[in-house]
C-alpha cells in the first residue's frame, strides 16, 4: 500500500513539474531538468512520460541532446557510462523523429554509438588475442615492447612459466633475478646480453643463447603454430623436457606420470603436488653450488568465518620448498601471527595469497584445496603430528573491530 502511494505521489510530482514546463508557463523547462526527468523515466521504464517530455519540449531538445553527448564523450567517461548516456540520447533522438519528423539528432548520435562500439570491439579483440596463449597456467605474453616487435616483424615472446618451474624451483629466479611482478625488471635484449634477467641462464651454456638470429623464434612465438606445445598439456614435449632437465642437473621422469600427461585440476591448473607425490620431477633448487636450503616447517590455522566452508591449514613447508621467505615477507604478508586481515575479495584482486594463486599456482576459486580441515585438525600431511599455530581470532568481516 505504501509503495503504491509512493508511486502515485512521484507521478503527481512529475506531472506538476511537467505542467510548469509547458510552453507559455512560468516554469519553462531547461536542458538539465529535461535530461534529469527523461533519464529518470528511461531508467524506471515510464515510457508514456518519456513520450510526453519529448512531445512537449521540442525547442530545448536539440540543446539537451548536445549537452548529453558532450558529457558522454568526455575523456573522463568509462565505456559503460559513455554508452549509457549515448543510449539515452539515442532514445530521445528517435522519439524526437517520431513526434517532430526531424532526424538530425539521430544523425548526430548514431555514428557516435557505432564508433564507440567499434573501438570497444578492437580493444576487446586486442585483449582476447593473447588469451589463447595465456590460458595454460603460468604462460604470459611479453607485450612490454609490442611496438618494437611489430617494427621488427617479430611475434611477441611467449614465456612458459610452467616449463621453467619444472626445471627450476621458484626461488631460483625470485627475487634475486626477477621481481615477482610483471615488467618490474626493465626487460630488454641489452640487459639480457650482459647476463642479467633471462641472460642469467640463456647464455649458451645452461640454455640456448639469445644473440643468434636463428634462435629468435624459440622465444618470439606467441600466436604462431610453434607455440602449440606450450599451451596444450597433451602436446607437451616430454622428451625435450627430459633432455633440458638432464643438461642443467634437474630431473624429469615422465614414466611416473599416471597417464603420461601433466596432471591438471578441475580448473585446468597444473597440480604440482601430484607431480611431487608421484616423484615426476626434481627441479634445480639454486644456481649457487654452495646454496643452503631455508625451509620453514610450521603450519598456521586460519579459522573460517563462514559456516559453509572448513578451516584452512597453511603449511609453511610446502611453500618454503618453492619460494624464498623474502618473497612473501614482509611485502605480501606481515611476519606476525594475526597481523594480516585477509579477505577473499582482496585475494581475488591479487593481494595476499592472490599474489601467486590464480597466476602461477592453483586458483583460490578451487575452495576445497585450502578449506578442507575442521578446527584443530592438522595439515595435509597426516604423518606430522605437531599442532598448528592458531592465528588469533579475527572479528567478523561485517563488523567494525
Amino acid at each position: 500500500m505504501i509503495s503504491c502511494v509512493y508511486k502515485i505521489n512521484c507521478r503527481l510530482i512529475w506531472l506538476f513539474v511537467l505542467l510548469f514546463s509547458l510552453p507559455g508557463s512560468s516554469g519553462a523547462m531547461d536542458n538539465a531538468t529535461f535530461l534529469q526527468q527523461f533519464t529518470y523515466n528511461y531508467e524506471e521504464q515510464q515510457f508514456n512520460d518519456q513520450l510526453d517530455l519529448v512531445r512537449l519540449n521540442k525547442p530545448i531538445i536539440p540543446g539537451a541532446v548536445a549537452d548529453l553527448v558532450k558529457e558522454a564523450m568526455s575523456d573522463k567517461q568509462a565505456f559503460e557510462d559513455r554508452m549509457r548516456q549515448l543510449n539515452i540520447a539515442s532514445a530521445i533522438a528517435y522519439m524526437y523523429l517520431h513526434w517532430h519528423q526531424d532526424d538530425s539528432l539521430i544523425k548526430l548520435v548514431a555514428p557516435l554509438i557505432q564508433k564507440e562500439l567499434l573501438k570497444e570491439q578492437k580493444r576487446t579483440a586486442e585483449i582476447m588475442k593473447w588469451k589463447k596463449e595465456e590460458r595454460f597456467l603460468g604462460n604470459f605474453v611479453m607485450k612490454q615492447h609490442e611496438d618494437e616487435m611489430v617494427r621488427q616483424n617479430l611475434s611477441m615472446v611467449l614465456y612458459p612459466h610452467w616449463l621453467h618451474r619444472i626445471l627450476y624451483e621458484c626461488k631460483v629466479c625470485h627475487n634475486d633475478i626477477f621481481k615477482m611482478k610483471r615488467w618490474e625488471g626493465n626487460l630488454s635484449h641489452q640487459s639480457m646480453e650482459k647476463g642479467a634477467l633471462c641472460g642469467t641462464c640463456h647464455n649458451g651454456t645452461a640454455a640456448f643463447a639469445m644473440h643468434e638470429k636463428s634462435d629468435c623464434n624459440r622465444c618470439h612465438i606467441a600466436g604462431s603454430p610453434n607455440a602449440e606445445h606450450l599451451h596444450h598439456p597433451e602436446k607437451v614435449k616430454q622428451t625435450a623436457i627430459k633432455e633440458m632437465a638432464e643438461k642443467i642437473g634437474a630431473q624429469w621422469r615422465p614414466e611416473n606420470l599416471p597417464d603420461g600427461r601433466l596432471p591438471l585440476d578441475r580448473f585446468r591448473f597444473i597440480d604440482w603436488m601430484k607431480l611431487k607425490e608421484n616423484d615426476v620431477f626434481t627441479p634445480v633448487a639454486s644456481l649457487d653450488k654452495n646454496h643452503t636450503e631455508e625451509i620453514r616447517d610450521n603450519r598456521i590455522l586460519f579459522a573460517s568465518q563462514s559456516g559453509f566452508v572448513s578451516d584452512v591449514i597453511f603449511d609453511h613447508k610446502i611453500h618454503s620448498d618453492w619460494i624464498q621467505c623474502a618473497t612473501c615477507h614482509p611485502a605480501v604478508f606481515k611476519d606476525e601471527l594475526g597481523a594480516n586481515k585477509m579477505k577473499m575479495t582482496d585475494m581475488s584482486k591479487g593481494f595476499y595469497c592472490g599474489s601467486c594463486h590464480g597466476k602461477v599456482s592453483f586458483t583460490f576459486a578451487d575452495c576445497l584445496r585450502c578449506h578442507k580441515k575442521t578446527t584443530g585438525k592438522l595439515s595435509m600431511d597426516e604423518s606430522r603430528t605437531t599442532d598448528a599455530l592458531r592465528r588469533p581470532a579475527q572479528p567478523p568481516l561485517n563488523k567494525t573491530p
